[in-house]
């Protein structure tokens, strides 16, 4: 009776340390989103003064964000993250889905290269490549400056990612036999894919877009090297008129990054539940 009584609180004080350890987790992740939403209301004074009082002296104030709106011109470089974002997040989606199928499917050698080699560059950083990549598409082909040069290098970048997650899924989610009943009852490869396999990976899909989009969405360094006139910028870039030489306008800054968060959060509080069945299913299988 003692050792199980000592196996019962020894078991009680580890959930009772996880617990502690995931809340300080929870706290330190949670509280830079915190401080933006609470300082987004206050004059440039009292976050100065105070940062973590949730009302300032001042009192509630909502000029930050029409200033910010106004000077980082955000309907116009909303809607340049938006397209961006959107069409990468899709094309990427598209194109590593199903390559993703051609390589599970089709024991060719060349299948087994591409794969291997798709895997080994998500090991190359980003800042080894951003250089020669300028000076190749900026000095040699001067493709600089427009949108669907970025949306392009977005999508080349993050597909070896997308097509391994979608290589996992397939191979453990998507019964061969299901494509073999689809071909005998008269579909095409093309027709199997998008109305047999494709639905089947919605959580994958899911799961995809919401990592891709945040990537896409809040990067500033490719954007900051692709895009070089102003009516092109993206939030990221824009946000960069609010820090000056001598003086930052703090108020404007956490109105801009509040603005800037908000689709990528609602994006996730649609998609999570996608991706909460794919956990459940992965753990009845």
């Amino acid at each position: 009776m003692d050792q199980n009584r000592k196996a019962a609180i020894a078991k009680k004080v580890r959930h009772g340390l996880m617990i502690l350890a995931l809340l300080i987790l929870f706290v330190i992740v949670v509280f830079p989103f915190v401080l933006v939403l609470i300082n987004a209301f206050k004059v440039k004074a009292d976050i100065t003064g105070d940062p973590l009082r949730l009302i300032g002296k001042h009192g509630f104030t909502l000029a930050n964000f029409g200033a910010a709106m106004e000077k980082m011109n955000f309907w116009t470089v909303f809607g340049n993250s938006l397209m961006i974002t959107s069409c990468a997040t899709i094309l990427t989606i598209f194109f590593s889905s199903m390559t993703a199928h051609l390589i599970v499917r089709n024991n060719w050698k060349a299948n087994k290269i591409l794969f291997v080699l798709m895997v080994a560059s998500m090991v190359i950083p980003f800042q080894v490549l951003m250089i020669p990549l300028v000076s190749l598409y900026g000095g040699i082909f001067g493709v600089l400056n427009h949108r669907i040069t970025l949306i392009l290098m977005h999508v080349g970048f993050s597909v070896s990612m997308a097509t391994f997650m979608f290589h996992g899924a397939i191979n453990t989610n998507v019964p061969i036999s299901l494509e073999e009943a689809a071909t005998i009852d008269g579909c095409t490869k093309w027709q199997t894919f998008w109305q047999i396999v494709f639905p089947i990976l919605k959580p994958t899909i899911a799961t995809v877009a919401i990592i891709d989009a945040m990537a896409f969405w809040n990067d500033y360094l490719l954007p900051s090297l692709v895009l070089g006139r102003k009516e092109i910028y993206t939030i990221p870039i824009a946000t960069k008129v609010f820090y000056g030489t001598y003086s930052t306008d703090t108020g404007l800054i956490m109105a801009a990054l509040l603005l800037a968060m908000l689709p990528i959060l609602l994006l996730y509080l649609f998609l999570q539940r996608y991706i909460v069945e794919g956990i459940t299913a992965g753990a009845v299988k």
